[in-house]
């Protein structure tokens, strides 16, 4: 039989083409400026966000002090 089956990847590209067809209709509806503005600030939020963790993951780790002695 020469079917596929059920989750191969042409589905997920066919739903990745109805989404990007949705974010086009959306993207008319709302207008350029509203898109753009919003996805500014979804990358600011996760910029943040990624810092934070960052700065977080820094402050856990003890500081190495490096002792010289003199000879």
């Amino acid at each position: 039989m020469n079917c596929r089956r059920h989750g191969s990847k042409p589905t997920l590209a066919l739903w990745m083409l109805v989404a990007l067809a949705d974010a086009a209709i959306l993207m008319a509806a709302a207008g350029l400026l509203t898109v753009l503005l919003v996805v500014a600030g979804l990358v600011a939020v996760a910029a943040g966000a990624a810092g934070v963790r960052q700065w977080q993951r820094q402050s856990s780790r003890p500081s190495r002090v490096v002792v010289r002695r003199r000879a």
